[in-house]
């Protein structure tokens, strides 16, 4: 069976630990080669990982004509740049979330991914492939709950490390940007259209400049989403999707262990259901339905025009935390 091959920008933490080696048991994947600004680090983790060959820098990977795609997990102020650097090597790009640090940024990604159209990207939002969120959709779209109202998720862990990325400002550190980001993407993704306004509120480390603690009330028409998510509080994370006639938890949304069974609660009246789902990896699944979509050259699941439209919430929950005020979007239809 033919499979992607894949090499990996850098030695991140998320890569080595998680999505390499899920995406090296996948059906479609097949990672030859990873990457890093220290020959030494490339050369550790292809040990440590069994990758075949490791390069000292990110533009030798690119060089390199036995790849056919690139995944990248680097910081998040590196991004746009990089992925347009992959597609400048033409090569297809998985690239992590968030896709850049504002709208302007994401704007500008999709109009140069137009010049490639042989070529795909895609934001690494993993928790939508997962069978938990494929069938919480399909609950919703078939009338389960009844109609669909209000989707209320929390996000959080506990970070006070200065030389952790996620608390540098300058290169898109902060709760909103690492975590707030899914819990935007899953009212989106549910809802399957664009909130009209959006209300933030962020409380910032004095110290680190990065936002601790967010909260934000997305409005869907005459419905809603509200989240609230942090870097400084004790870990935790669930989402609950209520209806008119029922509801539906989820009980880790986005951090799901790929070792055991997953949960959602199903109610609808008076019964609560409780839905198993088989042990499965989302990594390994983003990065089988990606290297799919590269073979049988189809879109991609999540179209970088959907990334686009989650940056715009994302910059708007920071416009309102700053100025105390709503902030409206135009409303259109979000892909599913």
């Amino acid at each position: 069976m033919k499979k992607v091959r894949w090499g990996v920008l850098s030695t991140a933490k998320i890569g080595l630990e998680k999505v390499i080696p899920a995406m090296q048991i996948g059906e479609y994947s097949e990672v030859v080669s990873i990457a890093s600004q220290s020959l030494d680090r490339a050369k550790a983790a292809a040990k440590q990982l069994g990758i075949p060959q490791a390069y000292g820098s990110y533009e030798e990977l690119l060089a390199d004509d036995k790849i056919d795609a690139v995944y990248i997990p680097l910081p998040n102020h590196l991004h746009v740049l990089w992925t347009k650097k992959v597609l400048e090597a033409g090569k297809h790009v998985l690239c992590e979330k968030p896709i850049g640090l504002k709208t302007f940024e994401a704007e500008d990604l999709l109009a140069e991914s137009k010049k490639y159209p042989h070529l795909k990207v895609m934001e690494a939002f993993m928790y939508r492939h997962h069978p938990q969120w494929q069938k919480t959709k399909q609950l919703v779209n078939e009338g389960k709950i009844g109609d669909l109202r209000t989707i209320h998720s929390f996000f959080s862990y506990y970070n006070v490390d200065p030389e952790n990325i996620r608390n540098k400002a300058e290169i898109g550190g902060g709760g909103l940007m690492d975590i707030g980001c899914y819990c935007i993407s899953l009212a989106r993704f549910i809802f399957g259209f664009e909130p009209q306004r959006v209300l933030g509120k962020m409380e910032y480390d004095p110290k680190f400049k990065t936002d601790r603690l967010c909260s934000g009330l997305l409005e869907f028409g005459e419905h809603s989403s509200t989240f609230t998510c942090s870097t400084q509080l004790s870990p935790y994370q669930r989402v609950i999707i209520f209806g008119t006639n029922g509801r539906i938890e989820i009980e880790i949304p986005f951090n799901t262990p790929p070792d055991q069974p997953s949960r959602i609660w199903h109610q609808q009246g008076d019964k609560i259901e409780d839905i198993f789902f088989e042990i499965c990896n989302q990594y390994t699944i983003q990065g089988d339905l990606f290297s799919q979509a590269i073979l049988k050259n189809i879109e991609v699941p999540t179209p970088l025009m959907d990334s686009v439209k989650n940056m715009r919430v994302l910059d708007a929950v920071i416009d309102s935390a700053e100025s105390g005020e709503w902030v409206k979007l135009s409303a259109s239809k979000s892909p599913n």
